[in-house]
């Protein structure tokens, strides 16, 4: 756990490199002493999904709590998001991991499920098939076996509808093809999309 507080180690982290491989020179910590220069941030638990929001280009973030506490996050360079020392979740045998939820210098999440989701896949929609979910935010969830579409607005949940609940298995992965159709892919024996 303590490691994703660590900055000379990738566990815990969303790291940052360019397509060809190579370390971008503005990645938050390329001047830190001992830090892997490849960190944007830190603190998470276990990343799932990313989405980059079509109009604002920030980058958001699913990430799996322990028992409860799953996250969406929006991704911002070099910061810390808290995991171990802040989580609204508990170890899976029920002990406490932390007792804070909220630490000064550590984001908190833009939504958190308690109980556990197991939200994945991550993806905008903006396309014509559906014109009211238009800038709505979908993620899949693996132990809810459904697919959840979020309203935003200002960065902020609104509203929130499951959809496809136990009708196709644990959604894995979710996006928004350019013809305008949500594509969904399943993490089950066999898996579809």
């Amino acid at each position: 756990r303590d490691v994703a507080q660590q900055l000379d180690a990738d566990l815990g982290k969303v790291l940052r490199f360019r397509q060809d491989g190579s370390i971008p020179t503005d990645n938050p910590f390329t001047q830190t002493p001992g830090a892997r220069h490849a960190i944007y941030t830190y603190g998470h638990r276990n990343p799932q999904g990313l989405a980059l929001h079509p109009v604002t280009g920030e980058l958001w973030e699913t990430e799996h709590g322990p028992r409860g506490g799953d996250e969406i996050n929006i991704i911002k360079a070099g910061a810390n998001y808290g995991w171990p020392l802040i989580t609204y979740g508990i170890d899976y045998n029920g002990s406490i991991i932390s007792k804070e939820s909220s630490r000064p210098g550590m984001e908190q999440p833009v939504i958190y499920w308690i109980p556990s989701i197991a939200p994945s896949g991550l993806t905008f929609y903006y396309g014509d098939l559906f014109p009211n979910w238009n800038g709505n935010l979908f993620a899949g969830a693996l132990a809810g076996k459904h697919l959840r579409r979020l309203e935003i607005q200002n960065n902020t949940v609104v509203h929130q509808e499951v959809l496809l609940r136990n009708m196709i298995g644990r959604i894995r992965d979710v996006r928004s093809g350019p013809d305008g159709v949500l594509y969904i892919l399943t993490d089950e024996n066999p898996g579809a999309l």
